[in-house]
């Protein structure tokens, strides 16, 4: 059906439905990107059971192995590799209120995992009501991550620490210097057997000039709206865990 709006030019509608073209073959190439994804063949097996901490209903430190983040009803793991500690070099500030502000910048969290997350977690629910199982791995001990998500306002997610395991080393969220990576991984249970699906691998490729992985960019939210205006992704901005414009309610 064709389409315009008020007081556009014949040149400016000529150049949009070239780019609708354009925005047509993408979506393609996303389906078929997508498709070829689900058709991977079966992946490694988990090399051992990974017990994770994490903070039970009734508020207390508990134990919960990797198999048992799965519901009878869903045989899909995703999981998000949550940079707390932040990369060794991320010099933005931490945090400027809480307890999590008296940590060393060194063991702060990541500010634009941060900001991935506070767009995740009311999303959470989304993915909790059609069963697909979702979880957020951090390397910092259970009360940091669960003390920064109280301060946060995360209500949804489902948290969890592997400080005492080596889920993250061996599955490519953290580098031989121990410094994290924002990966996201996703498991496939068939029976009893859990095996490796996917993870973001394009952030280990060679990157365009003037980007970065993108890895997750069909998630993030705050760089694809960018993406939509004439001025595009700021050159000089970059996600903040405060801003001294505004603060969320929640803080």
């Amino acid at each position: 059906m064709p389409t315009s709006f008020p007081g556009e030019s014949p040149e400016y509608r000529a150049a949009r439905n070239h780019l609708l073209e354009q925005e047509i073959s993408l979506r393609r190439a996303m389906e078929s990107v997508a498709a070829a994804r689900r058709s991977l063949p079966p992946g490694g097996l988990i090399p051992e059971d990974y017990v994770f901490d994490t903070i039970g209903p009734n508020g207390k430190h508990i134990k919960v192995k990797l198999s048992q983040l799965f519901t009878p009803e869903q045989n899909s793991l995703v999981i998000y590799n949550f940079m707390f500690p932040r990369w060794s070099k991320d010099s933005r500030p931490g945090p400027v209120r809480g307890a999590t502000s008296e940590l060393k910048l060194e063991d702060s969290p990541c500010p634009s995992c941060t900001a991935l997350l506070d767009a995740l977690d009311p999303t959470a629910i989304h993915f909790a009501s059609s069963g697909l199982n979702f979880v957020v791995v951090a390397k910092a001990p259970i009360e940091r991550i669960s003390t920064y998500a109280r301060e946060r306002g995360w209500k949804n997610l489902r948290l969890l620490s592997s400080a005492n395991n080596n889920f993250k080393r061996d599955y490519q969220a953290e580098d031989p210097n121990g410094d994290q990576l924002p990966l996201m991984t996703v498991f496939h249970r068939d029976g009893d057997q859990i095996r490796h699906f996917w993870s973001s691998e394009l952030m280990f490729t060679p990157t365009d000039p003037g980007q970065d992985p993108r890895h997750l960019g069909t998630i993030d939210t705050i760089w694809n709206i960018f993406d939509m205006t004439p001025e595009g992704r700021p050159a000089t901005w970059n996600e903040q865990i405060d801003y001294d414009c505004c603060h969320p309610n929640n803080h």
